[in-house]
């Protein structure tokens, strides 16, 4: 009955870790959850304020799809400021979040058959996006022991003719990974030379804790005349439920991508849209101020794991996220009363420490890596040392 394209598809397995964390609370259950992919800060009262100046205007019809020309110019300023890239606003879309603006991006320029180079581990959404459209995501392998950087040389080696596009996501989810100037620039090298497109995801830009974010498309007028800068007011700005993303790229792929809009969305809030103008346009000191309270927590955190019998876990150089490597614990034995369970995959972990911690993570399974876990510490000091206790509580009993 459904489309052929349902068969593949794999749901978002963040969105279910959250959604089964709620379902135990609605219980009664007292579930510590390091599922959620958002800033537990909330949004700044003057972006707030800006939301109810803009509806007391009326500023509440149908926009330009691509997004309003203060936001639109908005948008040129910031890339400006903190990238150092000169776009005009004809360059930009505005789309209901960063996951909407890349989906226009592989509609707009991926054709069935077409090859994604994709380096795993990887947001979720990446291969599942280029299946729906009847391309072909190829997973490039990154190495715990580099930080998971990229790899130019298994890029290159994974280019075939049929590769259209190179997808990067720096700061990582889920790693944290910071990927180096050096692996950048060979991948800027590769992408001139084989004539391929770059979508940069750099939606986590501002937490960047080590170094400062490089993007790109700063490299040279050839590589930015072939990357798409995608970013988000959702994470800097602790934005995620206001629906704001955008692009800005190659003027004909932005029309492309803006006509694709049109014809599923069309323009994403108005009121959402004037907060935006005054996220990336007021002050930013409170920007900041929450990226060195995370910088705080994943020294917590990452010591925390490191800590457990079983579990180790890279520092993570940006984000809000730490992959932790579980496949020491595989082959122990989960004395349920149902029935023992030899450890074997994330699942299995994931499952033992919900029902056996109260503890909520997500598996590294459909992030491309099935030794791994994935935890936000994007929550409170008290909630990080009450879940890292749990876990190692209920480590304790495994055999």
């Amino acid at each position: 009955m459904l489309a052929d394209r349902l068969k593949t598809l794999a749901p978002s397995s963040t969105l279910a870790v959250q959604a089964k964390a709620k379902e135990l609370r609605a219980k009664g259950i007292d579930v510590i959850s390091f599922g959620a992919g958002e800033p537990d800060f909330d949004t700044p009262e003057r972006i707030k304020d800006a939301a109810v100046q803009a509806m007391r205007r009326g500023q509440t019809k149908y926009t330009e799809v691509g997004g309003i020309p203060e936001l639109r110019a908005a948008v040129c300023a910031k890339l400006k400021r903190d990238n150092g890239l000169a776009y005009e606003p004809a360059d930009i879309l505005v789309s209901v979040g960063a996951k909407h603006t890349l989906f226009n991006l592989v509609v707009a320029l991926i054709n069935p058959g077409d090859e994604v180079l994709v380096p795993s581990p990887y947001w979720v959404s990446y291969p599942e996006q280029v299946r729906l459209v009847g391309g072909m995501p190829v997973d490039v392998e990154t190495a715990e022991a580099t930080g998971f950087d990229l790899d130019p040389a298994k890029l290159r080696a994974a280019v075939t003719p049929r590769t259209k596009l190179i997808v990067l996501n720096s700061p990582n989810n889920p790693t944290g990974a910071v990927f180096s100037q050096a692996a950048l620039e060979a991948v800027a090298r590769l992408a001139v030379e084989r004539n391929l497109w770059i979508v940069s995801d750099e939606c986590y830009e501002a937490l960047t804790f080590e170094g400062r974010h490089v993007s790109i498309a700063s490299f040279s007028p050839e590589v930015k005349a072939r990357t798409i800068v995608v970013n988000t007011c959702s994470k800097a700005y602790a934005m995620t439920g206001w629906r704001i993303g955008y692009a800005a790229g190659a003027r004909e792929l932005i029309r492309a991508m803006t006509d694709v809009q049109s014809q599923v969305t069309s323009n994403p809030s108005s009121i959402a849209q004037w907060a935006a103008v005054e996220a990336l346009s007021g002050p930013q000191e409170q920007v900041g101020k929450m990226a060195a309270e995370f910088d705080r927590r994943r020294r917590l955190i990452i010591a925390g794991l490191n800590a457990l019998p079983g579990i180790r876990c890279a520092m993570p150089r940006g984000a809000f996220y730490a992959f932790a490597n579980v496949s020491g614990l595989f082959g122990r034995t989960w004395p349920r009363r149902e029935g023992a369970v030899t450890l074997k995959s994330s699942l299995d972990v994931t499952g033992f420490l919900l029902e056996e911690a109260r503890v909520a993570v997500v598996p590294g399974k459909d992030f491309g890596s099935d030794a791994h876990v994935r935890l936000s510490y994007a929550t409170s000091d008290a909630l990080i040392a009450e879940g890292l206790a749990r876990m190692g509580a209920a480590l304790a009993k495994l055999a």
